[in-house]
């Protein structure tokens, strides 16, 4: 694995993130807090439990540290949870951009939820962050076409098209 090939993994998930802002701007402030069924409970809790691992990764890697665990009654608004959003980006943007592909390969040990040490390579780790997002990405596109506010196809592929200019499908 590489440096690019991880750094094309966020850039999909970056653009995921971008084209789920018009569906969930039409959003009301009760869809967006409602309880659906689904492993976070509504789209905000969602949203930011996707912050949170993120950022959480990142720190356990040697990027900014996230402190305590991020709540979701922190964010009362779409916007708030767009902003934090937007500064893991930068963050993990940033970080990416001082690595060289050896890094990758580096053990890094932390502690899991249960206080056990564990360890894992940067590259997995980096690796896990952003698919885990992808994951959760398509419980917010299943939540919000319940809602009636369809995200449309954010699979990779439309990425590629979109940001090749090219038709795809």
């Amino acid at each position: 694995m590489t440096i690019k090939e991880i750094e094309a993994l966020y850039d999909y998930g970056y653009w995921a993130n971008r084209k789920l802002m018009e569906p969930l701007g039409r959003l009301t402030g009760e869809e967006f807090t409602r309880k659906i069924c689904n492993s976070y409970g509504s789209i905000r809790t969602t949203l930011v439990h996707i912050i949170n691992a993120e950022w959480g990764w990142l720190a356990r890697c040697g990027g900014p540290e996230r402190g305590p665990r991020l709540k979701p009654e922190d964010f009362p608004t779409l916007q708030s949870v767009v902003d934090t959003r937007n500064k893991v980006e930068d963050y993990v943007r940033t970080f990416l951009s001082t690595l060289e592909d050896e890094d990758l390969r580096r053990a890094v040990e932390y502690t899991n939820d249960s206080g056990e040490k564990r360890s894992l390579l940067l590259g997995e780790i980096m690796l896990h962050a952003a698919n885990h997002g992808t994951h959760h990405r398509a419980q917010v596109c299943l939540m919000l076409r319940e809602l009636g506010h369809s995200p449309g196809n954010i699979d990779l592929l439309f990425h590629y098209g979109e940001t090749r200019g090219v038709p795809v499908w």
